[in-house]
């Protein structure tokens, strides 16, 4: 049993499941303001405290998490769903213009930050959690367009590629057909890896104002509420902090768990 993969794995389903119970149960209303119980500690009545408007942090952090797992899983969908055909298709043209074209236009992406990306967006837009996802999809899509041509380029030369060929099968139906189910151990990895990525690029955006608006919680906004007020409420900042922290760690423990379980090489090379 791979103790990075359980461990990963453990972490990340309790998040989950806090964001799929807060769905039908929360301890409190996250927007119903109780301001004669404002940014009290932990207690009985309220087990994470209160903010400085008297709402329950647990209560926040649970939908916070909802928001958070949203948007990266969706940035990351967007990522995969259009990066992988651009990547398969400029493997198949490797050395043609169309590969020159796609790889190129990931270089220009990628020199814009997805911070950056939302700022553009939002200016245009306006500050949103769909303008965030859209900022994070964008920045996601040349990271496994180059993840898909690199694996699949070292796949275009095996037999089975040259018998597909042989049998008189086009490039793109031996892309899906051959080349991407022997990519696919690469993209669930890597997909994990963004995903972690993505809360904490979601978070980052909200912290500075361009993710999630009010009243929807997020963890982000949670700490730029909080950073005038650790030094007499640290509990503001603690608990969406570790939220942040525990959930991006179960991410990457659980892809490097699956990692090892999905490339035999790699599990011998550590034994």
């Amino acid at each position: 049993m791979n103790r990075n993969l359980v461990l990963g794995a453990g972490l990340t389903a309790i998040f989950l499941l806090a964001a799929l119970l807060s769905f039908a149960w929360v301890p409190q209303d996250v927007t119903q303001m109780d301001i004669a119980n404002k940014i009290k500690p932990p207690s009985a009545a309220h087990p994470l405290g209160t903010d400085h408007f008297g709402r329950d942090i647990l209560s926040m952090i649970m939908v916070g998490a909802r928001t958070s797992i949203a948007v990266a899983l969706v940035a990351v969908g967007i990522g995969m769903g259009l990066g992988v055909p651009l990547g398969l298709a400029a493997a198949a043209r490797r050395g043609g213009w169309l590969d020159e074209v796609i790889m190129r236009a990931n270089d220009l992406v990628f020199a814009f930050p997805s911070l950056l990306i939302a700022i553009m967006i939002t200016a245009v837009f306006g500050a949103s959690a769909l303008n965030a996802i859209i900022a994070i999809g964008i920045f996601n899509i040349p990271v496994f367009a180059r993840l898909t041509r690199s694996g699949a380029l070292s796949l275009w030369t095996r037999d089975f590629v040259l018998a597909a060929r042989v049998a008189g099968k086009g490039a793109a139906r031996i892309s899906f057909e051959h080349i991407l189910p022997n990519v696919t151990n690469l993209l669930i990895v890597q997909g994990t890896i963004q995903f972690s990525l993505g809360i904490l690029a979601e978070a980052g955006l909200s912290y500075v104002g361009l993710g999630a608006q009010p009243p929807t919680p997020s963890w982000g906004r949670m700490l730029a509420d909080s950073q005038t007020m650790v030094s007499f409420a640290p509990h503001m900042a603690l608990f969406p902090g570790l939220a942040i922290l525990l959930t991006v760690l179960g991410l990457n423990l659980m892809g490097d768990g699956l990692r090892d379980v999905l490339d035999p090489r790699l599990r011998r090379d550590r034994q």
